[in-house]
C-alpha cells in the first residue's frame, strides 16, 4: 500500500505543467495580492493604478469574484469597493458564545430608516417625517454605531447639520449599494407596509452620493467635535407595553432600549 508521501509525489507528477499551468491570467494573482494585503476595501480606480497597462480591471474582478464564489472566502463589492469576506454560510464559524446581542430602540430604527431613504436629511426633517420630536440621545446612539454621519450643513436659517449613512451601514446590512434597499412593492410583500396606502404614496429612491447638494454647505472645523461635546440626552422612552425592535450593533455601540414617541428632555 502506497504511503501518503508517495501519493503526494504522484499527485505532483500528474499536475499540469507548461501552458496548462499558466492558463490563469497573471492579473488575477495581482488583484488577489492587492485585495488580500489591504486593510480596507479598494475601489476599481485604485486597483487599476497598480495593474499593468491594458488590463481590463472590471473584467478581471468579475472573473476573480466568480472563482471565489464557491470558496470559504468570497470577493464582494461594498459601496463600489472590493474586499474579501468570509462566505456568508460560514459566518457561524466566527460566532463567539460570549457575543451579546444588543438592541436598537424602535425610535432609533425608525430614524435610521428615514436617514437611509431620505438622506441628506436634518434632524428637523426627520421629526417632520416621524411626526414626533426626536430625543438627541437616539441620534447619539446611531452616531456611535458608525452607521450614520454628519454630511454638511443645510443652507437654511440656523444651518442645521445634514446626516447620511456610511459604508459601515452597507456592510452591517449586507448591501452592495444603498439602491438595494427594498422598494414599495417589496415592503408591501413583506407585510411591513399596509396594502391600503393613500393614493400617490411612494417610497423614495435612496442615494448615498457623497457629493454635497446645492442646498448643503461643507462641514466646518469642529462640527463633529460639537456633536460629541453636546449635552447627552436620554434616548426616547418606549410607550407602555411597547417592545423594542432588535438589531445587532457593534460592540462599542451603546444600547438604548425602548421606542415610540416622546418629547426631548
Amino acid at each position: 500500500m502506497a504511503s501518503l508521501a508517495e501519493k503526494r509525489m504522484d499527485e505532483a507528477e500528474d499536475a499540469p505543467v507548461g501552458p496548462e499551468a499558466e492558463a490563469r491570467p497573471e492579473e488575477l494573482r495581482l488583484l488577489e495580492a492587492l485585495l488580500f494585503a489591504s486593510a480596507e476595501p479598494l475601489d476599481t480606480a485604485t486597483l487599476a493604478k497598480r495593474m499593468p497597462e491594458g488590463v481590463d480591471v472590471k473584467a478581471a474582478l468579475a472573473q476573480l469574484q466568480a472563482e471565489y464564489s464557491t470558496r470559504g472566502v468570497n470577493l464582494v463589492r461594498i459601496a463600489n469597493k472590493w474586499t474579501f469576506r468570509t462566505a456568508g454560510d460560514l459566518a457561524w464559524l466566527m460566532t463567539r458564545e460570549s457575543t451579546e446581542t444588543r438592541r436598537l430602540s424602535r425610535a432609533a430604527i425608525e430614524m435610521l430608516a428615514i436617514i437611509a431613504y431620505h438622506q441628506p436629511v436634518t434632524r428637523a426633517e426627520i421629526e417632520e417625517i416621524r411626526g414626533v420630536v426626536t430625543s438627541k440621545g437616539t441620534l447619539d446612539v446611531l452616531l456611535e454605531t458608525g452607521w450614520i454621519r454628519p454630511r454638511g450643513r443645510r443652507k437654511t436659517p440656523g444651518r442645521p447639520l445634514t446626516f447620511g449613512t456610511t459604508e459601515s451601514f452597507l456592510s452591517q446590512f449586507s448591501l452592495e449599494a444603498l439602491g438595494d434597499l427594498p422598494g414599495l412593492e417589496e415592503l408591501k410583500g413583506t407585510g411591513m407596509l399596509d396594502t391600503r396606502l393613500p393614493t400617490g404614496f411612494t417610497v423614495p429612491s435612496p442615494s448615498d452620493d457623497p457629493t454635497l447638494r446645492e442646498d448643503e454647505d461643507p462641514l466646518e472645523p469642529g462640527d463633529e467635535l460639537e456633536l460629541m461635546l453636546a449635552p447627552r440626552a436620554e434616548p426616547e422612552a418606549s410607550s407602555e407595553g411597547d417592545r423594542p425592535e432588535s438589531a445587532n450593533i457593534p460592540e462599542d455601540g451603546k444600547n438604548s432600549e425602548g421606542g415610540g414617541s416622546e418629547g426631548e428632555s
